[in-house]
């Protein structure tokens, strides 16, 4: 069937199809920064489609609402993996925002670029024009550093890149028992190197979250050459052979259609990407005909390599009524923090997903840091669920570079069902012995002088689990997601790849992949930042080969 026949099955004639020069399906991370760039001149036409509502939900634009919004369905898709064989056969929540911002409207904040030698490595497996000199540019292009500019950062770009709001003493404790272990002090971890504990810095602008709906899309919405469409759920894309013409998707029950002149842009992040493209006849030919859908290209890869950071976490009780769980479990204190915010957005509302932390290595014979640690002034059994009754305060360990890999695949024909999660957590020896050691350095550290004064005993896992085995067979009971899901569209030039080092997709024509999936592997850090970058050097890749 031709492009223009199943475009008339949608009940409209191809001439009243609108067309467009760019679709962008997804407006996440990466998708409202390519929506700015690319009608920035107002030459080009853009849509950009969203699955999820506009970002109304007033939790989203304060920090701490991230807890409010983990199992918020109207702005998550709150997916599952399938059972996990290294976690014990369980499964494990996947929170993604599905909302203008998707993931930066719904995620802990925090601003970590990752290590210079992940972009290094990228470069030297092939994709050249991705080395950390070469993204270094585009982070400086992206940020608004409170900092202001220097070597390594950028002030006058969109996004607001703000030291921690709401400094307390057990996070500089924490920093300051890192230091006594041996671990130096870092002011800026997205500097000249990441090794070392400091304060993270989020992504906010005067006490608020600055998703990329925020720091981007809300700036470029005024355009008339930008059409913005939510609740609108991509079904496919449609080819004309091997090139991409079309994206069909439904909204308020109908099923629309629209032509993109120049190029279709996927930027569903690291689940959705890989879904719409098998959808659409582009994946592995054996899955594809399974669920009974026409193959356009058998690629493999699609939806191969999936890659995420699993975090362990260690809960202490406090000594001092002094932790978050203290404020949110009094009432009074709890209307006062509300307050406070709403008069000066300060105080414990303000915080992210980590106050201070800290990157180092298991071994002396690793060249870089392969842990990372997040510590938070409140502790609980699940994030996203109620804080515990007693004073107390936690902290993760998050292997940086897993060796595990995974997949992802559609489980129906159908859109709107949840795709086939599989990470396969813990799935090798490297993997085991990071997790392990990293919780050996991280209870050095909070057993540390710097921090006595402050802890009671540690909770969870507790004293009765001390050797190696016991230690794994921890993660293996508590282990979980840290949000990082990447590399499902990865880029490359092997068999398995599925873009070029332009985020062009391999074998199609008019199409691109341009979000987390395409990361060759795991950067050494939260994500979010680097997809920004990613999304900036795509829009000057895109317009470039427009020319």
């Amino acid at each position: 069937m031709t492009s223009e026949a199943r475009l008339r099955n949608l009940g409209d004639q191809p001439s009243q199809t609108p067309e467009f020069d760019y679709i962008i399906v997804g407006a996440g991370s990466a998708g409202c920064v390519l929506a700015n760039r690319l009608s920035e001149d107002g030459k080009n036409s853009v849509l950009l489609l969203e699955a999820g509502p506009k970002d109304t939900n007033l939790w989203i634009h304060v920090p701490l609402g991230y807890g409010k919004l983990f199992k918020e369905k109207s702005v998550n898709w709150m997916y599952q993996t399938e059972p996990e064989p290294g976690l014990d056969g369980r499964t494990v929540f996947q929170p993604r925002g599905k909302v203008l911002g998707g993931s930066s409207s719904i995620n802990g904040l925090l601003y970590v670029r990752g290590q210079h030698e992940d972009y290094d490595r990228w470069r030297q497996h092939g994709n050249s024009g991705w080395g950390y000199d070469d993204v270094l540019p585009y982070f400086k292009k992206a940020e608004n550093q409170q900092r202001g500019a220097d070597d390594f950062h950028g002030v006058g770009g969109p996004q607001p890149v703000s030291d921690l709001g709401h400094p307390d003493p057990l996070s500089a404790a924490f920093i300051a028992a890192a230091a006594e272990t041996g671990i130096p002090v870092n002011p800026d971890f997205n500097g000249a190197s990441q090794e070392g504990a400091g304060f993270f810095q989020t992504t906010t602008r005067r006490g608020r979250r600055a998703s990329t709906a925020v720091a981007y899309l809300r700036p470029a919405k005024a355009r008339k050459n930008l059409h913005v469409e939510t609740s609108a759920l991509a079904q496919r894309v449609v080819f004309d052979g091997r090139r991409a013409v079309a994206v069909v998707y439904r909204q308020a029950g109908v099923l629309r259609g629209a032509r993109a002149r120049k190029e279709i842009i996927v930027s569903g992040g690291a689940y959705n990407s890989p879904q719409l493209l098998q959808l659409s006849g582009v994946g592995p030919a054996d899955l594809l005909r399974r669920h009974g859908i026409g193959v356009v290209l058998d690629a493999p890869g699609v939806g191969h390599d999936l890659q995420d950071h699993l975090q362990v976490r260690v809960v202490m009780r406090c000594a001092k009524r002094i932790t978050l769980n203290d404020i949110v479990n009094h009432p009074v204190r709890r209307i006062m923090a509300g307050a406070q915010y709403a008069a000066f957005r300060t105080g414990p509302l303000s915080i992210a997903a980590g106050t201070s932390g800290a990157f180092f290595k298991t071994s002396p014979r690793l060249a870089t840091p392969d842990i990372q640690i997040h510590f938070l002034p409140f502790s609980t059994d699940k994030m996203g669920e109620k804080l515990h009754s007693f004073s107390g305060f936690s902290a993760s360990v998050c292997q940086l570079r897993p060796e595990s890999r995974g997949s992802l695949r559609i489980g129906s024909a159908d859109p709107s069902a949840p795709p086939e999660i599989r990470i396969n957590y813990l799935s090798t020896e490297v993997d085991r012995a990071a997790n392990v050691e990293g919780l050996k350095i991280l209870r050095k550290i909070l057993r540390a002088p710097a921090l006595s004064s402050y802890v009671v005993e540690e909770v969870d896992p507790g004293a009765k689990v001390s050797t190696d085995e016991e230690l794994l067979d921890y993660c293996r009971r508590r282990g979980s997601t840290i949000y990082h899901p990447t590399s499902t569209c990865r880029m490359g030039s092997d068999a398995l790849a599925v873009v070029d080092q332009r985020l062009r997709l391999r074998g199609i024509e008019g199409l691109r992949v341009v979000d987390a999936s395409i990361m060759p592997d795991l950067v050494s850090g939260n994500t979010n930042a680097a997809v920004i970058m990613i999304a900036e050097k795509a829009s000057d890749m895109i317009l470039q080969d427009a020319r």
